[in-house]
């Protein structure tokens, strides 16, 4: 009797255990050539997310990936259409050029296939515009991903700055990012194709990196739209980078407040960090852990760390499988809301750039 017992609860806790874990999410990937795409191949293992199929024409740099990481030819299709048909993904993952993920959002969307893109949105508002349409009227997610999103030390300055209001209302916001340039750190030679194509990236790196100031400011500022735009850009080394801009600044103008994005490709070192300052106080970011902040009750400033922890997830992949499962709430750095103000920022930027004059956002 006690063995028949033992045999029931083992199948119960198996049972119950079977009724607790989630079934991995189903994705699919649409583009290799951006260099993130590593990120998502190199996790596939956890088990979170099983891998349905690759859309990809380039056989060569397909065969050379998925050979790196173990992963079936037979996964590869030469279209999303293809991909999508065979594969049958919850949600499509786009690393291709920046201009594509319009294209990818009008093929998934009506299919009821959430997205995620890399940052930027896209490379025009009304391509984005577009795209959030298409999002909202079939009911899906609409995600851009940014390392950024997942510093514990952005939350911890977010938190400083609203949640505690610990250094009075925001007065100016500096952003950094960067590095040396996409040649000079090694860039694989699909993803320099496009990067540095106006049409495809949008810029250079005035799309490329001008981006994360663009999101970090707008949240922020909690969603405010900035009143004007106003941009420099320039190229420093047009003989590596004939086609775009390697260095620009933004200045985006609020009621109360300036941000200022230095976006560069032109950096001695790689860096993305920020300081925020407010009336009484202000705090710094170093990377995704350190931070410095001075209160007005502080005689010095001081170091403080943020844990990864902060942040909504480890990573965008385990985040926007925890939300599509309704485990976790929206994170406002990947939403729809804000890229859509980050979109009109770059595109009012460039025209800026264009004109040498601000351009003021009715």
């Amino acid at each position: 009797m006690k063995y028949a017992l033992l045999l029931l609860s083992l199948i119960y806790a198996q049972f119950a255990q079977a009724q607790t874990t989630p079934k991995p999410l189903r994705v699919g990937i649409a583009g290799l050539t951006h260099a993130h795409v590593h990120q998502i191949l190199g996790r596939l293992k956890q088990g979170d997310l099983v891998l349905v199929g690759i859309a990809e024409a380039n056989r060569d740099l397909a065969t050379r990936l998925t050979k790196q990481y173990g992963i079936d030819m037979a996964l590869v299709y030469p279209t999303l259409d293809e991909m999508l048909s065979k594969g049958k993904p919850e949600a499509v993952l786009d690393f291709g050029s920046i201009a594509g993920h319009v294209n990818t959002v009008k093929t998934c969307a009506p299919k009821g296939i959430h997205v995620m893109v890399e940052k930027p949105l896209a490379t025009r508002y009304s391509d984005a515009v577009e795209m959030a349409a298409l999002s909202r009227k079939h009911n899906t997610q609409l995600l851009t991903n940014y390392e950024t999103t997942w510093y514990g030390s952005n939350h911890r300055a977010y938190a400083v700055a609203n949640t505690d209001k610990a250094i009075g209302d925001i007065r100016k916001i500096v952003v950094h990012d960067g590095h040396k340039g996409p040649k000079e750190i090694g860039c694989n030679p699909e993803f320099l194709a496009w990067l540095t194509d106006p049409v495809a990236n949008g810029a250079g790196v005035l799309f490329d990196f001008g981006c994360y100031g663009a999101n970090l400011s707008t949240w922020l500022m909690q969603g405010q739209r900035p009143t004007s735009v106003r941009a420099v850009t320039q190229q420093i080394k047009p003989d590596m980078y004939p086609n775009v801009d390697d260095e620009a600044t933004v200045l985006l103008t609020y009621p109360k407040a300036q941000a200022i994005i230095q976006a560069s490709w032109n950096w001695p070192f790689s860096r993305k960090d920020m300081e925020v300052y407010g009336q009484t106080g202000y705090v710094t970011t170093l990377d995704g852990t350190r931070m410095r902040i001075r209160l007005k009750a502080d005689k010095a400033e001081r170091t403080m760390d943020a844990p990864q922890t902060e942040a909504a997830a480890n990573d965008p992949f385990t985040y926007m499988a925890r939300l599509l499962r309704g485990e976790t709430k929206p994170d406002a750095l990947t939403s729809l809301e804000n890229n859509l103000i980050v979109v009109e920022i770059l595109d009012a930027a460039r025209q800026s750039a264009k004109t040498g004059k601000a351009i003021e956002l009715k």
